[in-house]
């Protein structure tokens, strides 16, 4: 099973509209496929008792629903600050709490920047990299970014750029092939 995870909090990012074409194309190829938002995430989960046993109840659902039984994930980050979200650093820290090597070692992941800039979150993408690659993830080389995104979208948030599309399912071939 493949988690698709929109690894911010802010309920109207356009993350979440690329994780929804992703979705799209991956179940349209028959695979089975989870989506998670972070914004969908109770916030008052992150807090410093988090880091002790036991988990969360709630955090504890979540991680045996989306993230445990995934053996691919598929993290879509937009760019702020010149970086990745805090939400995604602290879901991720959350959940290595509890069943780490379970929960991350030896799965793969996909990683896709979103940006209204130029650089698609290039420095965001390198910097989950280097936190997933620590928890023995294994990412695919090919780190998709997508730049100007609100050139590549209508008004209602649909992508619409053809080469765009096109980008988007070679990478998802990629990541099933992975």
């Amino acid at each position: 099973m493949i988690t698709i995870i929109i690894g911010t909090n802010r309920s109207k990012s356009e993350a979440n509209n690329f994780g929804k074409q992703y979705y799209k194309e991956l179940t349209e190829k028959g695979e089975q496929v989870n989506y998670l938002h972070l914004k969908d995430v109770n916030p008052t989960l992150y807090h410093a008792d988090m880091y002790d046993e036991p988990i969360q109840a709630e955090l504890l659902t979540i991680q045996e629903k989306f993230i445990l039984p995934a053996d691919k994930f598929i993290f879509v980050i937009p760019e702020y600050n010149g970086g990745m979200p805090g939400a995604i650093k602290m879901f991720i820290d959350a959940l290595s709490i509890h069943k780490r090597d379970e929960t991350f070692s030896n799965k793969k992941a996909a990683i896709v920047g979103v940006a209204a800039g130029r650089a698609g979150n290039l420095r965001g993408m390198e910097h989950l990299t280097g936190i997933l690659n620590y928890l023995n993830t294994i990412v695919l080389p090919n780190r998709q970014p997508y730049s100007s995104i609100y050139q590549l979208m209508n008004k209602s948030g649909k992508i619409t750029d053809e080469t765009t599309l096109k980008a988007i399912q070679n990478h998802v071939e990629q990541i099933i092939k992975f």
